[in-house]
């Protein structure tokens, strides 16, 4: 479509904005033409990154053609180069505003979101937009390093101390190529994420984390996470010139916190500990060195390579200003209340004064501090905590300052002093050199700032143009810009793009029961409550389809409810409805519940599931629950910050002090409207789950009667707040969702996929379709691993569909195709799966489930971002062909290449390669010990890829597999799911099968008349009778052990030769007649005696036995069947 003009900026935006989406992109303009802060709200699904970056980025191309225009204009002495044309329309400054006269002087646009994912998501959305800048996207070592070398490196700090050291000796090839890669038109002219930096760096063989430095000189607009910003030290190392440039906070939700945090400090008995011992270890050195007299008397420590010169005079001045620190921090005694003490900003010089840190003698100590810690850290062969250390240096360059500035902002922080009940306690320390002290529990020294307005204001004190916060949840906003304390002229509380009949709002105050519902902290753990409230969520379970949120305040308080609801019977009858599904504290195990919450929900025979989650955590934030991942959200009550934790406690004093000397410019919330408005943001961030674009509908329940306060409704978001509704009784609640859900289900059905398999999916990326606009259709189905709803326009011309902006009566049909699936059936295959590692890096396809042995699991794994990314890049007209699908693909070669990606996702490309490298080894030596003992290495360490060595399985050869699934028994406490028959040669399964199809009675036993085969049915009995066969000698196997299976294999296969049935019968009753328990499979092997031998053998087991046989019924195939089952397992077992 045509560039929109917005306040005289031409914007090029993909499609016909809807109403908010262009208020939205006029307020992004009024800020950047004005020099002024903004703050805007737009819920998630209003297009709100995708109008960001282009207003933006019209913006600055229209300030380059303002910057054009004067200079044509002090060219032509003020006439006008075209009659038609005044250069006043060549941008709106061109007359007026700013006097730039430099291109040089066009401002740098720095974008700033929470964490790299989100970036990514955000990089994803500028390639769909036709602006083209220079991006660059900043991130640590631990991110970008490619040298193998320093990414084996246990510890972060030690990390960055031994790439500065090859650095500097220019002894790391992937940096030395920095300098000439950097003019490389491929690599700066592209748009790339991390990731991309990351495969850019290993293709080009050069360092990413340096080339993205160097291209940030000349980027038009730089991504990074927040923190880099914020951190006054991060901002430093990584030299983020501020002067004019725009600053985006995106999800900014977070930014109060990430202020405070930034500018605090906790300093734990623990990290000092960890300071002393490194500081031990280089005096050990050189007292060992001393002893020897291998140094002159004025000795000193030098290393080429780690830059260190100290003397031992100096590093013991270092350990005594440690062992002065600690002192003085454990010498306060803790009141009986356990609330620690508490004392002004200032206090922090006392304490350092009494370690000889001042603001004259920071410089020098900082300086030996690293030294020491780079000194250590560079030494080959051991690895050595200097994190202690390092965080130690790092305070006391950021925060012992005693400057103007610093001194005129020391009010808004406080000292607190408190006892250390961490995990980490200081261990008991036998040195002679230690202060008492280090021999009883220490005390933690925290410095905490209480104003995010610090951080802010240090911004703006950089001269930036302006700075814009946006937020899918910053309600309420009133608040928020108090908290920030630097003006925002220009607001915006954007209304969400759904209809009426898209969202049902309630506040439940009662139960079922008639119970008051409260989250009160006198009432939270009432049994009352308790019940009343799993009886709403009972009933609510079952008028909402599919997927069910369920939010609480606190884990403490999820924990202890669900405990009353499993011991009351509630628990059961939620999971009978929706299976539970419990967010862990932890990240170890939230993927895998995250996962098996997703596959429930898929599934075509479940009503759905239920995921209990806090507010505040990982599900609230940064999780997208679209359609029927979240068709409705409890939230169970209101979620208060601890009000007796001191950090709260204090914070609410320092505001209700600002408030009280009433700051001149500056208006300060209230303690307690800043405790209230805590809980509201919490509670609107973990509403937004449910609405996550335009189609999507869903039902959110306020389960507190708390919630019919005028006070609590006023802090819902704006989009929110029009469909509150409340009720006299819980029965018209459950009416009316009912209703709700019957008319959106008929008018907003989901798109069914046309393919024969059913749908499989993972993880939806996150606001997918937050670019589309009116006359588009969304993505109102998750992402599909196997096969993905693509736009085929810019792919296959013959199959364009509806143009944006076309009108289309009941929505514009998607068209389901495969990547690189199967040209025809007669294309060449690899062999088999070992064969297939040589393609693992061009996958045919990729199923959703994850395998382990044989067998397929019972939950979908989530799409990696990276595979999402790829397949985007591929619809948007990237290299790979898309063809068409003519066949079915080999379910087995899709699996081996499914697992192969998840490999990739879940281990690092050194990790990745090694394993590659060990199953080529195993495909040419056939040594399965060399590749167990690899698999181990890298595959046993974390419970979460125990599955990964499972899923080895499929790769391995039929006469190793059933010591490879011993082995992940010792190793994993699993098997892979061996059965007898998966130690069939593929040569022998083609006998096995060939034999069975050419059976007659001529070749059984001599062609007695008794095995006759009835056509009705063979076919059928064949996989039954071989499935009984192998269970058989599966049971017999675990009850008498290999050794006695092997006697009696051979005695069946001498019988099956002779047909001397006495001597088979001596020794097979011998065999299972040792334990009563086993005389059930002398009766169970009584199906496969052939029938002129049968009534013999029943006879005989019922003497045995004292009672009488009943003839068996196997057919004829399955005697047959039988034996060359045996025949076949004996060979194996020689083997």
């Amino acid at each position: 479509m045509p560039p929109l003009t917005l306040k005289g900026v031409k914007v090029d935006f993909p499609f016909t904005p809807y109403p908010c989406q262009q208020d939205y992109m006029n307020k992004v303009i009024e800020c950047l033409q004005n020099r002024v802060n903004g703050i805007l709200e737009s819920p998630t699904g209003t297009g709100k990154t995708l109008c960001l970056l282009c207003a933006t980025l019209g913006w600055r191309d229209n300030f380059k053609d303002t910057i054009s225009a004067r200079k044509i204009a002090q060219k032509m002495g003020g006439a006008e180069l075209f009659p038609g044309q005044p250069l006043a329309s060549w941008g709106t400054g061109a007359t007026d505003g700013d006097a730039t006269a430099y291109y040089t002087d066009v401002p740098k646009i720095i974008y700033a979101s929470r964490t790299h994912s989100q970036l990514t998501q955000v990089i994803n959305e500028l390639k769909n937009t036709s602006y083209r800048p220079k991006v660059c996207v900043l991130g640590s070592r631990e991110q970008l390093c490619i040298n193998s070398e320093v990414m084996r490196q246990e510890s972060n700090h030690i990390k960055v101390h031994m790439c500065r050291a090859k650095v500097s000796t220019r002894s790391c090839m992937f940096y030395n190529n920095v300098e000439e890669k950097s003019t490389d038109k491929d690599l700066v002219n592209a748009i790339l994420d991390v990731e991309d930096l990351v495969k850019a760096g290993n293709k080009q063989r050069v360092c990413p984390y340096y080339l993205s430095r160097t291209l940030k000189q000349n980027a038009d607009i730089i991504f990074m996470p927040y923190n880099y910003l914020l951190d006054p030290k991060s901002r430093r190392a990584h030299n983020i010139e501020l002067k004019g440039a725009i600053v985006i906070f995106d999800e900014a939700h977070n930014v109060e916190k990430m202020c405070e945090e930034s500018t605090s400090f906790d300093l734990t008995p623990y990290d000092l500990t960890s300071a002393m011992q490194a500081v031990d270890r280089l005096l050990l050195e050189q007292a060992k060195d001393l002893g020897k007299g291998d140094a002159p008397e004025d000795f000193n420590m030098e290393s080429g390579s780690s830059g260190l010169k100290l003397d031992i005079t100096s590093i013991a001045k270092i350990k005594q200003i440690i062992m002065d620190l600690e002192a003085a921090i454990n010498s306060y005694e803790m009141p009986s209340n356990s609330q620690g003490i508490t004392k002004p900003g200032s206090f922090i010089y006392e304490l350092f004064q009494k370690a000889q840190v001042t603001f004259e003698t920071k410089a020098a100590i900082v300086e030996a501090m690293e030294q020491i810690t780079g000194y250590l850290a560079g030494q080959p062969g051991i690895f050595l905590n200097t994190s202690g250390l390092q965080k130690l240096a790092d305070i006391i360059q950021v925060h012992s300052l005693t400057d103007e500035l610093h001194h005129r902002y020391i009010m808004l922080y406080c000292v607190h002093i408190h006892q250390d009940n961490s995990s980490h306690r200081k261990k008991q320390n036998t040195d002679v050199w230690s202060s008492a002290s280090s021999k009883k529990q220490g005390n933690v020294l925290s410095y905490w700032c209480f104003s995010p307005g610090f951080s802010m204001q240090e911004l703006v004190r950089q001269d930036v143009r302006c700075i814009i916060l946006t937020s899918g949840t910053l309600s309420p906003i009133s608040s928020f810009t108090a908290e920030m304390q630097i003006p925002f002229p220009v607001c915006l509380e954007n209304p969400h793009v759904i209809e009426r009949d898209q969202i049902f709002v309630s506040i439940i105050d009662r139960g079922p029961d008639g119970v008051q519902l409260s989250s009160a902290f006198d009432r939270r753990f009432d049994p009352d409550n308790m019940g009343s409230l799993g009886n709403t969520v009972v009933n609510l379970g079952r008028v909402v389809p599919h997927g069910l949120l369920v939010f609480f305040p606190s884990y403490p308080v999820m924990d202890k409810t669900l405990e009353f609801w499993k011991s009351n019977g509630h628990g059961g009858r939620i999971e009978n409805l929706k299976p539970m599904f419990v967010e862990p504290k932890g990240k170890g195990t939230f993927t895998e519940i995250i996962d098996g919450y997703y596959s429930k929900v898929n599934d075509p025979s479940s009503r759905g599931g239920s995921f209990f989650a806090v507010c505040r955590g990982k599900a609230s934030e940064g999780l997208d629950f679209a359609d029927t991942y979240g068709r409705g959200v409890i939230i169970t009550g209101l979620p208060f910050p601890p009000r007796m934790d001191p950090r709260v406690v204090l914070k609410m004093q320092y505001l209700d002090e600002m408030c009280r000397k009433k700051v001149a410019g500056l208006k300060y919330l209230s303690g307690q409207d800043w405790y209230r408005q805590q809980a509201s943001r919490a509670v609107n961030q973990a509403i937004g789950r449910v609405i996550r674009h335009r189609e999507d509908y869903g039902a959110i329940f306020l389960c507190d009667h708390r919630f019919k306060s005028s006070d609590a409704r006023a802090q819902l978001p704006a989009w929110v707040k029009p469909y509150v509704r409340t009720y006299d009784s819980f029965g018209n609640v459950v009416r009316d969702v009912a209703q709700f859900f019957r008319v959106a289900q008929k008018l907003r059905p989901l798109p069914q996929k046309k393919t024969a398999a059913p749908l499989k999916n993972g993880l939806p990326c996150g606001d997918s379709t937050s670019g589309l606009g009116p006359g588009t259709t969304p993505h109102s189905w998750p992402s599909c691993s196997a096969q993905k709803a693509k736009v085929l326009d810019s792919h296959v011309p013959s199959l364009k569909r509806r143009r944006i902006g076309e009108s289309s009566s009941g929505g514009s049909a998607r068209l389901c195709i495969q990547y690189e699936a199967e040209m025809s059936a007669s294309k060449k295959r690899p062999l088999g799966l070992l064969d297939a590692l040589d393609y693992s890096d061009h996958p045919t396809g990729s199923e959703t489930a994850v395998l382990t042995g044989e067998e397929k699991a019972d939950r979908l794994s989530t799409l990696s971002l990276q595979h999402d990314k790829r397949m985007d890049d591929e619809a948007r007209g990237g290299k790979r062909r898309i063809k068409v699908v003519q066949g079915p693909v080999n379910s087995k070669m899709a699996k081996g290449r499914t697992f192969m990606l998840d490999l990739k996702k879940n281990l690092s490309h050194d990790s990745f390669t090694q394993l590659m490298h060990a199953l080529q080894l195993y495909k040419n030596s056939d040594d399965l010990e060399e590749l167990v003992a690899k698999g181990a290495e890298l595959l046993t360490r974390d419970p979460n890829t125990h599955s990964l060595l499972r899923g080895l399985y499929q790769f391995i050869r039929p006469h190793h597999k059933k010591r490879f699934h011993e082995h992940c028994v010792l190793l994993t406490g699993d098997g892979c799911g061996y059965k007898p028959e998966h130690s069939l040669s593929k040569e022998q399964k083609e006998t096995l099968n060939a034999v069975c199809s050419q059976l007659d009675s001529s070749q059984l036993n001599k062609g007695g008349s008794h095995l006759k085969i009835h056509s009705s049915s063979g076919g059928d009995n064949i996989s039954t009778d071989s499935d009984i066969s192998s269970a058989l000698f599966a049971d017999i196997k675990k009850a008498i052990g290999t050794q006695k299976t092997n006697q009696l294999f051979v005695a069946l296969q001498t019988y099956k030769k002779n047909n001397d049935y006495e001597n088979m019968v001596a020794t097979v009753v011998s065999l299972l007649t040792e334990k009563d328990e086993n005389f059930g499979l002398l009766k169970r092997l009584a199906q496969f005696i052939p029938s002129h031998h049968r009534q013999q053998f029943l006879k005989m087991l019922a003497s045995l036995s004292g009672k009488d046989m009943a003839d068996g019924d196997c057919s004829p195939q399955g005697c047959f069947l039988f034996y060359i089952y045996i025949h076949l397992h004996h060979e194996q077992t020689l083997l």
